[in-house]
């Protein structure tokens, strides 16, 4: 009898080309697809609840299946993390409804964007974080980062996505932005009801942009209505981003 499994797991993103399969390319989904094919003896297609770019770390990420495999959810967490590499890792398995999808029922996504500050970057983080140790003007960060919060159209804020359908809506809800200094980290939070194609890096751009004084506050808000035809023109490396969780209803 077939079964939906949801699955949660966090993954090192430095080695993959992101989380879709790519032919060639060695990517977060082939390798749990690969493990649950040889668990259930037969292909497995898996679904994300979204797609992270190459290099893009995550924390909770959510997937799902459908197995026919009688297996029960602790053993197969067991097996799976017996069979994929050890910088991906399943935290839990869970029996799901027969119509569970992990993208389209999401109803918020949280992101962060680390930034270490010192001048020296300790070889054990380095793969995690953005190193920029120059000077900037970090009040001016943490207050542009506000500016975000709310429905917005993110056009000027997203990279092209040759998966967006023909005039689809650019037009998001973040509900909350805010940006604090932890010790030698400056980290960005996001929380909203979805993102764009390196939406986040972008908006961690130009919040960099305002800290080393490219651009003003007001220059975002009228990035955010249109009122200037340029994109927002810094995107941040991949290295310092991690998905934080997702959540569903």
């Amino acid at each position: 009898m077939a079964r939906r499994i949801k699955l949660v797991l966090s993954y090192d993103g430095t080695d993959y080309h992101g989380w879709q399969v790519q032919p060639g390319m060695v990517t977060i989904q082939r390798s749990l697809e690969e493990a649950l094919s040889e668990i259930e003896g037969m292909h497995v297609a898996v679904a994300g609840s979204g797609r992270t770019d190459a290099g893009v770390h995550a924390l909770a990420q959510v997937a799902a299946c459908t197995l026919e495999n009688p297996i029960p959810v602790d053993n197969l967490r067991r097996a799976l993390n017996r069979l994929l590499p050890a910088d991906i890792r399943v935290s839990s398995v869970a029996e799901a409804a027969p119509d569970f999808h992990p993208r389209f029922q999401a109803t918020a996504k949280t992101y962060e964007y680390r930034i270490w500050r010192e001048e020296i970057c300790p070889p054990f983080v380095r793969r995690y974080v953005y190193h920029f140790p120059y000077r900037i003007f970090e009040e001016r960060f943490l207050e542009a980062a506000m500016v975000f919060q709310g429905t917005h159209d993110f056009t000027a804020f997203a990279a092209a996505d040759e998966k967006d359908r023909k005039d689809a809506s650019k037009v998001r809800t973040v509900w909350s932005s805010t940006a604090a200094r932890e010790g030698d980290l400056l980290v960005y939070r996001v929380r909203g009801s979805g993102f764009l194609k390196h939406m986040v890096r972008n908006l961690v751009g130009g919040l960099m942009e305002c800290a080393r004084g490219n651009r003003t506050v007001d220059d975002l808000k009228a990035l955010l209505a249109g009122n200037i035809e340029t994109r927002s023109g810094y995107s941040m490396p991949a290295r310092g981003l991690f998905l934080v969780s997702v959540e569903y209803c």
